[in-house]
């Protein structure tokens, strides 16, 4: 019988709680305040704090591409970035469609049904947590772009001739949002079944 050494299962690798990617997603937070005092201040009239405020909209909406390219990339996915990720997308999306909204750009009955259903998906996710993941979706990631877009289109002080592409393009978030978010569902409702949750 020889004493063969008797292999030692590696221990799981830490992610330190400071890393890049939920530095950005922090950035992201702290940017969202920023935008709001931007666009208030511009009261939507003022063309240069108009500018401003587009800018950190977009700077803060690129960090959210960041984030999750360097958590996967690099294995730096941490609980507080699956949390935070999230809340600071819905927190910018959601400050700005609402102001759009108070001053008069964006009908507000967009603003509510993007918004139930973005906190409605959030909150799905949630609810199947414990089966599994619903990973984000290619068509998760156009609707994202085109809200981006449109977004920043309204923000933007566009010359006359091209304020009406805002309209088309927030129409093609909205439906695009409708569709993935029925996506959503089917997943989270299969993902129960498969798990055996579906009787609870």
């Amino acid at each position: 019988m020889t004493n063969e050494p008797v292999p030692v299962a590696a221990a799981p690798r830490r992610v330190s709680l400071y890393n890049a990617a939920n530095l950005l997603t922090a950035v992201r937070l702290v940017l969202v305040p920023v935008f709001l005092v931007l666009v208030v201040a511009s009261e939507m009239t003022e063309p240069g704090l108009r500018m401003a405020a587009c800018l950190v909209f977009c700077l803060a909406s690129a960090t959210d591409f960041v984030d999750g390219w360097i958590a996967r990339r690099f294995h730096l996915v941490t609980s507080f970035g699956k949390v935070a990720d999230p809340i600071a997308d819905k927190a910018l999306t959601g400050t700005a469609l609402v102001l759009l909204s108070a001053y008069d750009q964006l009908s507000w009955w967009v603003t509510g049904l993007i918004l139930a259903r973005e906190w409605g998906i959030t909150a799905l996710r949630l609810w199947v947590i414990r089966y599994g993941v619903i990973p984000a979706s290619r068509g998760g990631k156009v609707k994202t772009a085109l809200q981006i877009a449109a977004i920043a289109w309204y923000l933007w002080p566009m010359p006359e001739s091209l304020v009406s592409v805002g309209p088309w393009l927030m129409g093609a978030a909205v439906a695009v949002t409708l569709v993935t978010g029925a996506d959503y569902v089917v997943q989270a409702v299969r993902l129960r079944r498969a798990a055996g949750g579906g009787g609870e």
